[in-house]
């Protein structure tokens, strides 16, 4: 008899009402503490979510994809201001030939999405596309470039897509920048600083993220921002990426507000 209540659409109605006053409860308390104001996520964990369900792994990425949409919707809904999310990264390209052309058409098919999407130009949504563009095809060069030309004048949020993105290789590439510019005269050795190694990176004019956010359970950070993680807050969830609800996206702000962020002070 208890089975088949917890079957029934009765339980099923109640249980989401009793979930959904749990998440109006928690956003209440976690709008009276300061927000962060860019949170970057490592996606991961679609492979293995969907080996779990029995599911393909292109299901997975699909999942995985839309999963970002509602997340976004998150970031609109408690006014986070910066998000940035590590899609692919410069060492999956030794992933199976397959898999790589499979996301590289789910990318296609997501940025040319984004141009459509209503809530972008009506949030006045900001999109870079951070990485190694050239190592991409051609056909999603291209749609990087409209969408970030398309945005780039919108200033109220901004949605930071890492693509053939590696922190090494970021840094690395900044360096012979500087270098290049300081042969030409344009740099002196004697005026870089922090600010000016910053403003040569993919992030230039960003904010450092306050929060980094993992999923999967794995506790590392895959060559993700480098530079820029020096004072964020750490946060790794055991949920798969695709399965993430909004309540550990929640519990993960509120984990970040009862953190001191010292600075090394």
């Amino acid at each position: 008899m208890l089975a088949a209540l917890y079957r029934s659409s009765l339980y099923t109605y109640f249980s989401r009402k009793i979930n959904e006053f749990r998440d109006y409860k928690l956003i209440e308390e976690i709008k009276q503490y300061p927000l962060p104001r860019h949170i970057a996520i490592i996606m991961d964990g679609n492979r293995r979510f969907a080996k779990e369900l029995g599911l393909s792994w292109e299901a997975g990425h699909i999942i995985g994809k839309e999963k970002i949409e509602e997340v976004l919707d998150w970031c609109f809904d408690l006014n986070i201001r910066i998000l940035t999310i590590y899609a692919f990264s410069t060492e999956n390209f030794k992933r199976s030939e397959k898999e790589v052309s499979t996301l590289m058409r789910l990318f296609k098919e997501e940025l040319d999405q984004v141009k459509e999407d209503s809530r972008i130009h009506q949030k006045k949504v900001r999109i870079r596309i951070l990485g190694h563009l050239e190592a991409l095809p051609e056909d999603i060069q291209s749609s990087a470039k409209t969408i970030m030309e398309m945005t780039k004048k919108y200033k109220t949020y901004q949605l930071n897509i890492a693509l053939a993105y590696g922190g090494r290789e970021e840094i690395l590439q900044a360096i012979q920048h500087m270098a290049s510019d300081v042969k030409k005269g344009k740099l002196k050795v004697t005026k870089i600083s922090q600010t000016t190694v910053s403003s040569y990176l993919y992030t230039s004019g960003l904010p450092d993220p306050d929060l980094i956010l993992r999923t999967s359970g794995e506790e590392r950070i895959s060559n993700f921002l480098l530079w820029q993680l020096a004072y964020s807050e750490l946060y790794f969830s055991d949920v798969y990426w695709p399965a993430f609800q909004k309540r550990d996206f929640l519990q993960a702000i509120r984990t970040y507000q009862h953190r001191k962020r010292r600075y090394g002070k």
